[in-house]
């Protein structure tokens, strides 16, 4: 009997050996299994609003990342910041068309997203054709129109305001501030990457798509006024506007 006991006893014992190394080769493959799954980033769902709207466009754009950061420029075609702003009225305002728009074959979705959503080289005009940063907007005719108005106007007083200066840093090595406005320009890659983009601000480093990271916008500085508070009407002003 108390042999059998003792037997009973090893037999177990083994048993519950067997069935632990078991469990653990199982949980071993499957952790080796899973380090080879891509990372799910949050951005990568469907259903995933971000909480600022204006950094989700710096990602609308990275599929292309690798290709701009590969790309051959052609020495005798490429953009300057000269015709960039040649074609806008003032700094920052939308580009009007340089171009003939045929209406019949369609504006909008139908006809400039054909050329302008990915760029890509148009022979006709010997030029890349710039990105819109935006290709969600189709109604394009709302914001750009043709330049129809070269002997309409009168002579005035307006001028052009003078471009943002480029390469601002807070430090030497600090990387260079965002020297515009967000609204409507949310995907930088459109503008600073690729063969259209102007050579003075075409990154070094396309495949890094969270410019935001790295890049924030320039912020004014305020110019503050020290009050005399010496005369009593001066002081109660200023309490009052504390208040």
């Amino acid at each position: 009997m108390n042999v059998m006991t003792k037997t009973s006893k090893k037999l177990y014992t083994i048993f519950f050996i067997v069935i632990l190394m078991i469990t653990a080769v199982i949980i071993i493959d499957i952790s080796f299994e899973s380090s080879f799954e891509p990372v799910k980033t949050a951005y990568e769902k469907e259903d995933f609003s971000p909480s600022i709207p204006t950094e989700s466009g710096v990602f609308r754009r990275d599929e292309f990342a690798l290709e701009y950061d590969n790309i051959i420029e052609d020495d005798n075609i490429y953009r300057t910041l000269e015709t960039y702003y040649s074609n806008r009225a003032y700094p920052g305002a939308p580009p009007y068309i340089p171009h003939q728009v045929l209406e019949k074959q369609g504006i909008g979705g139908n006809a400039c997203l054909q050329c302008h959503e990915n760029g890509g080289f148009v022979a006709k005009f010997n030029a890349y054709a710039p990105v819109t940063p935006h290709p969600e907007l189709i109604s394009c005719k709302q914001c750009h129109v043709e330049n129809t108005t070269k002997t309409t106007f009168q002579l005035s007083n307006w001028f052009k305001i003078s471009p943002p200066p480029l390469h601002q840093k807070a430090l030497v090595s600090s990387p260079p501030v965002i020297p515009h406005s967000l609204q409507l320009r949310e995907n930088c890659l459109a503008c600073h990457a690729g063969p259209a983009a102007p050579r003075e601000i075409k990154v070094s480093h396309p495949t890094r798509v969270n410019c935001r990271q790295c890049h924030v916008p320039a912020v004014e500085k305020v110019k503050t006024e020290i009050p005399d508070l010496s005369s009593p009407d001066t002081s109660q002003q200023f309490f009052r506007k504390l208040k």
